[in-house]
């Protein structure tokens, strides 16, 4: 099957670098990571084209839970959705929770219009700076299946590709404390991948995400030899826009729909 997505694309390159496995079905992809069972996108479907119908929906939880038996989600993502509204009402019937997805690309970034005063920008290193890379992906955070086990499992993966030369984890430093971060990965054929742009709550608003993604970039283009940098980015947060006034642009949408543990 060959995804469409540039997306879903990026992800899976990165996701195959870090140990998953991707299961070519013709119909779909099976997207497995064993050492983090739990990651929710890391062991899903992937569909070429929406379920047409409530009964399709049904269709393709079974598939999942025949695939990951020992799961207690369920996660499908639609790599060509038609009708947007159309698509997410119908697995929105079937009680799945959906969320679009749009993928921001550009081949040069500029300056924020509101560079951050006195933060340091610079990739991470040492224990300590992971150990609080983890603290910070878990601020704010009120999910309750979100853990700071899988947090820690997630951020381990990132940071063993970083120490493999395949990228990096970038953060931003005041006073000496982590308060925003991401990472970003060569994503083969000349493509980088930011993931996890994260700002802590009370440092939000301060231009500490675009300084940030504009350093990452840079460094992708002149280090890793990338030309096109992705991100993918929810259309209906905040963040959308900083990522604009940067100079990244929307690509094509694709929907992924879940079922959080416990439900049917």
């Amino acid at each position: 099957m060959d995804l469409h997505s540039l997306a879903f694309v990026t992800e899976l390159s990165l996701l195959q670098r870090m140990g998953s496995i991707v299961e070519d079905r013709g119909t779909h992809l099976v997207v497995r990571t064993p050492d983090n069972p739990t990651y929710h996108w890391g062991n899903c479907l992937l569909l070429a084209v929406p379920p047409a119908d409530v009964t399709a929906v049904e269709h393709w939880k079974r598939v999942h839970r025949t695939e990951f038996p020992d799961a207690r989600h369920v996660t499908l993502g639609i790599d060509r959705p038609g009708s947007l509204d159309g698509d997410t009402a119908v697995l929105r019937e079937a009680g799945m929770t959906v969320d679009p997805v749009v993928a921001m690309t550009t081949d040069e970034v500029h300056p924020p219009p509101r560079p951050p005063r006195d933060a340091e920008v610079r990739p991470l290193t040492g224990d300590d700076d992971w150990t609080h890379e983890v603290d910070l992906t878990m601020a704010g955070e009120d999910d309750p299946h979100f853990t700071r086990d899988f947090a820690s499992r997630k951020i381990a993966t990132y940071r063993a590709l970083a120490e493999s030369g395949d990228g990096a984890w970038w953060g931003a430093f005041v006073d000496g404390r982590l308060v925003s971060s991401l990472g970003i990965y060569a994503a083969g054929d000349r493509l980088a991948r930011f993931q996890a742009v994260k700002t802590h709550p009370d440092f939000r608003q301060q231009g500490l995400a675009g300084a940030l993604v504009v350093a990452a970039s840079r460094y992708a283009q002149s280090t890793l030899g990338a030309r096109t940098l992705v991100m993918a980015a929810d259309p209906t947060y905040s963040a959308i826009r900083v990522y604009r006034t940067v100079g990244f642009t929307e690509g094509g949408t694709h929907l992924e729909a879940s079922l959080a543990p416990g439900t049917s």
